[in-house]
């Protein structure tokens, strides 16, 4: 059972300035000691990470499509241990699905699987007594979907702020905040930047952080919407754990019985006590002692916890924060390695993860790293376990618009202005430590490196159609496919089942 207070903040769109909003009102919260816990709709990860950056604690994604919509819930209710007030940010508008599924993968349905409240952000610029139309559409389009209130954004003048909350008001839809055209400026560093500053804690990043917070406290209830969320009811799941299979969770469509919403916004705006809030970790090594025992196949490995270095900086990892959770569950010392600035693997490293989330743009960095490449080229001749998803392919490649990578593998890649993005549905084409041939998966890809070839002569994944893609040799498995670990928690077992054997004493990094 979760009783933590949740709101999910949405808008009727992208470019309504939901982000801004979200990472504003997550840095009030911290600011006020709510200890906040920070979530993200969808696969992007790159806001993910500056909405943890803003809560103080690593962002999480919920993404029904890649774990499947029954963990939303329990992912959930393991992301919020020790905070005491959550905030989830939506992705697109309030009903989309990328897969045209919006019953169960859409914004308002996973607010609905989390019985949360949803505050709509609308950009009003070319807007009036329209908006009230609009609102109350949403509202009426979905009888399951509690709409708690709505922030304004980009309202012009005093005169159309109150021309605005007169027509809201007359359909009894509270106005939780406005702010001006120019409050929310876009102050976050460039996107193609990627999750770096974030994980680097760049003075930019926590500047732009800080700018949000102060605008947002200034122009939004802060307190009337943490009272909002706190009227939320108790969320009956149990949380989702790295050292087992994830418990039961919500119906497979993903919605909950109908029924009344609780009673509104709690008068006092108190949140229940809780434990302070877990902050990002300082040296991005994972908190020492045993591993928890679960209903794994076997359990953690035997003997010397074998190190497993994670691609990342000194706030995190280009992977999702459930994939350190789970090696460390499977016996792994889960290690960082920054293969912008570290020279070498981390002493005793069996085993490499790369996540998605790592940047295309830093091919500069990545080729003037010339020792790590090495290292990693040698742990890959090694025969040791080599993973990486998304631009960590290109890392291992030969090179890179004529730039030299690691050379792990013979393919080449070229940059191309277009963006290949969306979801996958994917079949392993070879054994792997990833999954044996014939997996299904579904995995996401956000890149603009175009391969040559893009595949080995063991593909890593077949398309519908039946075109390879990725890279499978020895312990490699390198794909631009990105994953989400906590639907395919058997990964990290394999990972760490192969790093412990006993040969792993005799790599040099």
């Amino acid at each position: 059972m979760t009783v933590v207070p949740r709101v999910v903040l949405s808008a009727p769109s992208s470019g309504h300035g939901k982000t801004a909003v979200a990472v504003g009102l997550l840095a009030a919260f911290a600011a006020r000691g709510l200890a906040p816990a920070a979530f993200k709709i969808g696969p992007d990860q790159v806001d993910a990470a500056y909405l943890g950056l803003a809560a103080g604690r690593p962002g999480r994604n919920l993404d029904p499509r890649l774990v499947g919509a029954a963990r939303i819930a329990p992912l959930f209710a393991h992301g919020v241990a020790g905070a005491r007030i959550a905030l989830v940010e939506g992705t697109m508008g309030l009903y989309d699905s990328v897969a045209g599924r919006s019953e169960t993968e859409s914004t308002a349905a996973v607010a609905t699987a989390l019985r949360s409240p949803v505050v709509l952000v609308v950009d009003v610029a070319t807007m009036g007594q329209s908006v009230a139309a609009l609102v109350h559409g949403f509202r009426a389009y979905d009888e399951l979907l509690w709409l708690g209130g709505v922030i304004l954004n980009r309202v012009a003048s005093d005169r159309h702020g109150e021309l605005l909350r007169e027509a809201l008001d007359d359909i009894a839809v509270p106005v939780l905040g406005a702010l001006g055209r120019g409050d929310l400026p876009p102050v976050l560093p460039a996107r193609d930047r990627g999750v770096v500053p974030v994980l680097r804690a760049d003075a930019e990043a926590l500047r732009a952080v800080q700018r949000l917070g102060a605008a947002v406290a200034a122009r939004v209830d802060v307190d009337r919407l943490a009272a909002l969320a706190g009227s939320a009811p108790p969320l009956p799941v149990e949380p989702w754990t790295p050292a087992g299979p994830p418990p039961a969770g919500p119906p497979s469509t993903g919605r909950l019985p109908a029924g009344p919403p609780p009673v509104g916004p709690l008068s006092t705006g108190r949140l229940p006590a809780g434990p302070p809030p877990v902050g990002p970790l300082s040296t991005g090594r994972l908190p020492a002692g045993p591993p928890p025992v679960g209903p794994l196949s076997t359990g953690p490995v035997a003997g010397p916890r074998p190190v497993v270095a994670l691609a990342g900086g000194p706030h995190g990892s280009y992977s999702h924060p459930e994939t350190a959770e789970l090696l460390t569950a499977a016996g792994a010392e889960v290690v960082t390695v920054d293969p912008l600035r570290d020279e070498s693997l981390p002493p005793g490293t069996v085993a490499l993860v790369v996540g998605a989330a790592l940047p295309e743009s830093y091919a500069g960095e990545l080729t003037a790293n010339r020792r790590l490449a090495a290292g990693v080229a040698g742990l890959a001749r090694a025969g040791r376990p080599v993973l990486a998803e998304g631009a960590g392919l290109l890392w291992l490649a030969r090179e890179v618009d004529g730039q030299p990578m690691c050379g792990v593998l013979d393919t080449t890649a070229t940059t191309r202005d277009g963006v290949v993005v969306g979801y996958r549905t994917a079949v392993a084409g070879t054994d792997s430590l990833v999954a044996p041939a014939g997996t299904r998966v579904v995995g996401y890809k956000c890149h603009r490196a175009v391969l040559s070839p893009r595949a080995g002569v063991a593909p890593a994944w077949t398309w519908s159609g039946g075109a390879p893609e990725g890279f499978v040799r020895q312990g490699v498995h390198a794909s631009q496919l990105g994953l989400h670990w906590a639907g395919l928690p058997e990964i990290a077992r394999r990972v760490v089942d192969a790093a412990a054997r006993p040969e792993r004493n005799e790599v040099r990094t």
